[in-house]
């Protein structure tokens, strides 16, 4: 059976293949500091061994919530913000029919999102949609306080009672939340809403393959036993006695470093899938997250290629020669449309009839690699065999073993994210919350 595969040789002359096997000797450290758990952050390391821990009856106690909530609600909210709810989204999206809300005859509820944003409009929204419709929620937060999925579970919860009583709510409603603290935790056990922990060494950006991440995929009727499988080998895929020539996680952290000190600051993700948009905006968080720090990282950027090739395809073809790309491709389609035979031939494309849409897609990336090679633009390229979610289970996985080691190799703790807490001090003290007084005193002379 085919794997994920990486190819690192389309980033000279910037690097070479001599400079990156002259990383070997740091990248082996890196990968034994993150595998042995001796590095910064190593109390957030719990993500790393999670593929090998699940256990079938861990998995069969979600597909049972998952099949109660398929069978009560036509729509699942997924509450939360961040890690906690971009790696649901990332692999629903990528396996949805891209069309799934138009059709009829549905088997699974639609998934619906909030708590990602304060939108006032969003949430209204949201709530005019679900006045009338079966709904559920599935609320993550390990504080419970996180001021966005708050605010919105707060609304949505109003709703759902006004709706049903409170033993119908309580089947309604599931939180993922800490084992034992916070307030969310006391709701639920007050309320008696079914929960899922949230482990205490999983940070949200690494946890879609706890609950947060597999009971909004199971509800949404994709195999969360396959995502597993594949990330479990993943693990195998990346482990400490692979040797680095056939590591793609070291391979991946070595390159990008590499180009990063070759002042290649921006890294792009590209795919030629539109339904990988919501893995590229999972990877942009775990990457920025995890390695913008100490005025360190690369800044990740992403384009959803062919179309953006007609609005980013300029800038990036000759604009400021500090960025570098990494292409996530798919071999094979999941679907067959060929092109049809026109006899007016007026937009002169039968020289394409009889083609697949994918093979003219591929012939486009192909394509647009070589002009931005030629172009000064590095290119890393990752190729998944199908989307399907044994192989997403080895992207994810993929991604969050290199993001520890490359961390590792800038630095930084990949584990942690004191800058986030920045904008919430002033946002609460702007908001008058209780005990940020002197913050409110402080901005109030600012302004």
């Amino acid at each position: 059976m085919k794997d994920l595969t990486i190819d690192v040789s389309n980033v000279a002359p910037d690097v070479t293949l001599d400079m990156i096997n002259a990383e070997k000797e740091n990248v082996q450290k890196q990968l034994e500091t993150l595998t042995n758990k001796t590095g910064k952050g190593n109390d957030f390391l719990g993500w790393l061994d999670l593929p090998e821990e699940i256990s079938p009856d861990q998995l069969m106690s979600i597909e049972k919530t998952a099949a109660r909530l398929r069978g009560k609600a036509d729509y699942v909210v997924v509450t939360g913000i961040g890690g906690s709810y971009l790696g649901a989204r990332a692999v629903i999206d990528a396996l949805n029919d891209s069309f799934d809300q138009l059709k009829g005859g549905r088997k699974n509820p639609f998934i619906l999102y909030a708590g990602q944003n304060i939108g006032e409009d969003y949430t209204y929204e949201l709530l005019d949609l679900l006045k009338d419709k079966s709904f559920g929620i599935i609320v993550i937060s390990k504080s419970g306080t996180t001021t966005e999925p708050a605010i919105a579970f707060r609304a949505l919860k109003e709703l759902l009672e006004t709706k049903y009583d409170k033993d119908e709510v309580k089947e309604r409603i599931v939180a993922i939340t800490d084992a034992k603290k916070g307030a969310l935790r006391t709701l639920a056990d007050q309320e008696g809403y079914e929960t899922y922990i949230i482990p205490d060494d999983v940070g949200g950006r690494y946890s879609v393959l706890t609950p947060v991440g597999l009971l909004p995929i199971a509800v949404a009727g994709f195999s969360i036993s396959e995502l597993v499988r594949g990330a479990k080998k993943m693990r195998e895929l990346t482990a400490i006695n692979v040797p680095f020539e056939k590591n793609p996680a070291s391979l991946y952290a070595a390159t990008r470093n590499l180009l990063y000190k070759k002042g290649k600051k921006i890294e792009i993700l590209v795919n030629y899938q539109p339904k990988l948009h919501y893995i590229s905006e999972w990877w942009k968080q775990l990457y920025g997250e995890s390695e913008g720090k100490e005025n360190k990282g690369i800044f990740p950027a992403s384009v959803d290629f062919t179309t953006d090739l007609h609005s980013m395809g300029q800038w990036i073809q000759e604009g400021e020669r500090t960025i570098f790309e990494t292409v996530v491709s798919i071999a094979a389609a999941r679907h067959r449309v060929l092109i049809p035979r026109d006899e007016g031939n007026l937009d002169n494309l039968n020289y394409l009839a009889g083609k697949r849409i994918d093979e003219v897609n591929k012939m486009a990336e192909l394509g647009t690699r070589i002009a931005h090679t030629d172009g000064g633009v590095p290119n890393i390229r990752i190729e998944l065999p199908e989307l399907n979610e044994y192989y997403l289970g080895q992207l994810l996985y993929f991604f969050e073993k290199a993001c520890g080691i490359s961390g590792y190799i800038l630095g930084v703790n990949p584990f942690d994210q004191p800058g986030v807490e920045a904008y919430k001090k002033n946002m609460f003290a702007l908001l008058g919350k209780p005990g940020f007084e002197k913050e409110t005193e402080a901005i109030k002379k600012r302004l």
